[in-house]
């Protein structure tokens, strides 16, 4: 494939609803699927001579999320007033951060195809959330009704540095960030759920004739609802701006910023305005409360309690087990119980590749096909170790080793007792193997000629004699050795 004619460069704006058991500067409850406008209060929802009192757990997650993801922390922060006027915000401004935010210069790292790449963050910072519109879908376009039981949510608003080329990389961060989080248990970051939302920015830049490059305006994407809509999106909105430069040869620099929605149904982005500027919104401090101080102290027990993150124990997988990088990344992606589980079966097995293999392969396989979390999955570690060492005692073939597997699942019954049950508890003779080995090429001459011609899948052909012969209980790596040194003699 070749390379685009032009470089993509993404921003994005990530909204994050925190895991409290209330609001941020109320006592209403933080839940979802809540009957609308049955979590309310009169400070949520701007009644006059109400005082908001902020959530202290609240900004300790807060503080946590922006201490994992490498940022400074402010010893000084304020609160500040963003003023706007739409149904779903009640009060006609939104309490949040702007010149003081409580962290700002971050980085989160990524592996990316040619490697790791460090994303920068500009700012982590606390807000509120404003409600939810609710639009008429029969087609009609008469009604519109708000649900307010969201206003007042805290939300970690994350904002990352333009460093981002291309969609896939901005897919990559969604995915780390949301698996840093929810390790974090700072967010369950489901954007089904509106508690993971993403707004992406994003431009070209054009190379000229000269060296240099012409850089299109930003457009600022909304309505991403998922990881797969983000990539899309970007790469829809990125070949719209060439298309659009190609065919206007426009002066760039005149054309406003914009604001465009993702249409998943049409596949398009749709400009819909202008750009709003800081100033558009008026902020000014928040005069209802006070600054936070975060000492050393603080700041450095929120540290303590971060535990290994997930880029930690992928590298250390990597160092320790001798994993791959694919299998680390699989294993860590899946969650902190999900690696523990692995962690504990490698201990147990003595071989971490042959326990990455059989929980990247067979036990995430069941989890996906029964909708099963680790903690569900009725096989615990010491259990599958008897099964593999079962496999490594009577050398059982991966097939019927994958049977003893799915019986231990379905029926509770020991990997022992199986192997017994199906009489898997055999050990073969080398000489004995040997023999039906040679009496196997000696009953398919068609397949003897094909391997001696280079078909090398020809060999598949005589090892089913020798495992129909064993009932298939025989080792497949020994009968293909067999297979191997018999064929160099014949």
């Amino acid at each position: 494939m070749s390379a685009l004619p032009y470089e993509v460069v993404i921003g994005l704006e990530v909204h994050v609803q925190l895991l409290t058991k209330s609001k941020l500067f109320c006592g209403c409850r933080n839940e979802f699927g809540l009957p609308p406008n049955s979590a309310t209060c009169p400070v949520c929802i701007g009644m006059p001579g109400v005082l908001p009192v902020m959530n202290r757990e609240a900004f300790e997650l807060a503080l946590k999320a922006a201490l994992a993801l490498n940022c400074e922390i402010a010893p000084f922060t304020k609160w500040d007033r963003k003023n706007y006027y739409y149904p779903d915000l009640p009060k006609n401004y939104q309490i949040s951060q702007y010149d003081l935010p409580f962290s700002r210069n971050g980085w989160l790292e990524i592996d990316t195809a040619a490697g790791p790449k460090k994303i920068g963050l500009i700012r982590v910072h606390l807000e509120e959330d404003a409600g939810k519109m609710l639009h008429d879908e029969t087609g009609q376009g008469r009604d519109s009704l708000v649900d307010l039981n969201r206003a007042g949510t805290p939300l970690l608003e994350i904002v990352t540095r333009p460093d981002m080329n291309s969609p896939e990389e901005a897919r990559l961060f969604l995915e780390e960030i949301r698996l840093l989080l929810r390790e974090l248990k700072v967010s369950d970051c489901e954007m089904q759920e509106g508690s993971l939302r993403v707004d992406a920015n994003v431009n070209i830049h054009i190379p000229q004739a000269d060296g240099g490059f012409v850089a299109t305006p930003i457009v600022e994407v909304k309505n991403l609802n998922s990881f797969r809509a983000v990539e899309k999106a970007m790469a829809y909105e990125a070949q719209r701006q060439y298309e659009e430069y190609q065919q206007t040869g426009k002066k760039l620099g005149e054309v406003p910023k914009a604001t465009a929605g993702w249409d998943e149904t049409l596949g398009m982005t749709v400009v819909q305005r202008r750009k709003e500027e800081a100033s558009d919104y008026r902020y000014f401090p928040e005069p209802d409360l006070v600054p936070v101080v975060v000492d050393e102290a603080w700041r450095e027990r929120i540290r303590a309690s971060l535990g290994e993150l997930p880029a930690a124990r992928r590298c250390r997988f990597q160092n320790q087990y001798g994993l791959s990088v694919y299998d680390a990344r699989v294993i860590i992606s899946q969650g902190l119980a999900f690696a523990d589980y692995f962690e504990e079966l490698a201990s147990l097995v003595g071989d971490a590749k042959v326990a990455a293999n059989w929980c990247t392969n067979q036990v995430l396989q069941v989890l996906n096909e029964r909708q099963w979390t680790i903690a569900e999955f009725p096989l615990r570690p010491s259990q599958l170790a008897e099964l593999l060492e079962q496999v490594r005692k009577y050398r059982i073939n991966p097939q019927r080793a994958r049977d003893v597997f799915m019986r231990m699942i379905q029926t509770g019954t020991s990997a022992e007792v199986l192997v017994r049950q199906m009489g898997l508890d055999v050990t073969f003779d080398i000489e004995q193997l040997r023999q039906l080995v040679r009496q196997a090429i000696a009953n398919n001459p068609k397949a003897l000629a094909d391997v001696r011609s280079g078909k090398a899948k020809a060999i598949d052909a005589l090892v089913g004699p020798v495992m129909r012969a064993t009932q298939g209980k025989a080792p497949t790596d020994v009968v293909r050795q067999l297979l191997q040194e018999e064929l160099q003699k014949a």
